[in-house]
């Protein structure tokens, strides 16, 4: 696997090794012990998988405040999706800065997203299935969102008028979004 900085410390892109043939092709999506020497030493205790059959479907952005506060690891399945995390960790110097990443079954690139972020990804093509691996388990009492089109985040979405949710529709701003992390 190989290990892409972003802008966000603790927020990583990966590329795994794809052994390709006549057959088709293998790799190793999740290592536990690679992923300790690169400073994600978690314990993944849930599996989520999605799938968006139009292309314009937008999916966020989500988190989860303390104390059942999630970390994510993303991958796509089939299809593409442009995923985008957003730092709300107050004390950050990376603090309300977003930034996007191409995810695809082609490029076969993960992302790993830490606790206090949110994220959120908008479908490229029709029938993407998303994969995401999380550290804590769904709590209804705990779930937050910001809303996909907020004017101070400013996010370069692929979309104009993404398909959404009516439950992502009612999401809150940026400003006015609980932050407990």
């Amino acid at each position: 696997m190989r290990f892409i900085e972003t802008k966000f410390q603790d927020v990583k892109l990966f590329e795994t090794i794809v052994h390709k043939d006549q057959r088709g092709f293998f790799t190793e999506s999740y290592n536990y012990d690679i992923f300790c020497r690169n400073g994600i030493e978690i314990d993944f205790v849930q599996d989520n998988h999605s799938l968006s059959v139009e292309p314009g479907v937008l999916r966020g952005l989500h988190y989860q405040l303390n104390p059942m506060a999630q970390s994510k690891l993303v991958r796509v399945l089939s299809g593409a999706i442009y995923d985008v995390v957003v730092d709300l960790r107050e004390s950050s110097a990376t603090f309300g800065q977003w930034q996007g990443f191409i995810l695809s079954s082609d490029n076969k690139r993960q992302l790993f997203v830490p606790q206090g972020f949110a994220h959120g990804f908008c479908t490229l093509v029709s029938n993407t299935e998303v994969f995401y691996k999380v550290d804590n388990y769904y709590s209804p009492k705990h779930d937050c969102g910001i809303a996909w089109d907020d004017p101070d985040l400013n996010i370069d979405w692929p979309f104009s008028n993404p398909i959404i949710s009516e439950k992502d529709r009612d999401l809150k701003s940026f400003l006015k979004a609980e932050k407990n992390f």
